[in-house]
């Protein structure tokens, strides 16, 4: 009869591809990587959050930017809008959100997509660094 013993190797490699997985997925869907670690209402928090300033911004006929090298503020905001995941990917594949700012309203709009993106980016290393054991819940 054989015994398998996890050596540290082994447990470290398995720990760490599920905090790429927990990073992946808590960037990909708001509040998945917490989710994937049983803290339901923290992730819950962040994905109503997350979800609600996004419509939010859209309601308010935001921007929603798209790839491009142009002004370095485009840029920014772009990397702020692609930190939603795949609100980000449904947004663009819907056509929803303006082209260019037409309202005052719309640029307050723009402004809650890009920090519901960056809230996610933020609550995905958070996931990650629960799931590395760097910061207890």
């Amino acid at each position: 009869m054989t015994t398998h013993v996890q050596t540290p190797a082994r447990t470290a490699g398995r720990s760490s591809s599920m905090a790429t997985m927990v990073l992946i997925a808590g960037w990909l869907i708001p509040g998945a990587g917490h989710f994937m670690q049983r803290k339901w209402i923290r992730g819950g928090l962040l994905f109503v959050s997350i979800v609600a300033m996004f419509t939010i911004g859209l309601l308010l006929k935001g921007k929603v930017y798209s790839p491009n090298t142009g002004d370095l503020l485009d840029i920014l905001n772009f990397v702020g809008d692609l930190g939603t995941g795949l609100l980000y990917v449904l947004a663009r594949i819907l056509d929803l959100g303006q082209v260019t700012v037409q309202v005052t309203t719309a640029d307050y709009g723009t402004k809650f997509m890009v920090v519901a993106g960056l809230l996610n980016i933020i609550a995905a290393v958070d996931a990650h660094s629960l799931a590395t054991g760097r910061k207890r819940s």
